[in-house]
């Protein structure tokens, strides 16, 4: 995921925790705030200790960041987004954790409509 996609600082992230709209499922919760004057979108994940050692948490990010980054045309622009995991995501396969991304991006209307 290229530099200027990614959500790094707390001012960002408090922003769009405390302004922004929620959504959730069973293995992810995203939350994500309009932000015009951004030309694509940006996104952060958190993982929590609660979901396990360094090893699981980083494996579950870039899991996140790979899924996105295949994904990124069809995610809408000018938003910054937060995926925070869930425990119900650890023991997922890619495929299965890939679908539930789709699936709580797509609850919140965060996903291009489809050309059909």
């Amino acid at each position: 995921m290229h530099r200027k996609l990614r959500l790094r600082n707390r001012a960002d992230f408090t922003r769009v925790y405390r302004y922004g709209k929620s959504f959730a499922n069973r293995q992810l919760v995203v939350y994500y705030s309009a932000k015009p004057e951004i030309e694509r979108f940006r996104l952060g994940v958190s993982a929590s200790k609660k979901i396990g050692n360094a090893v699981v948490r980083n494996r579950m990010r870039r899991m996140l960041k790979e899924i996105v980054r295949l994904h990124e045309v069809e995610i809408r622009d000018h938003l910054d987004l937060i995926l925070i995991v869930r425990n119900g995501a650890v023991g997922m396969e890619y495929k299965e954790l890939e679908k539930s991304v789709l699936h709580v991006l797509r609850k919140a209307s965060l996903l291009k409509p489809s050309g059909r």
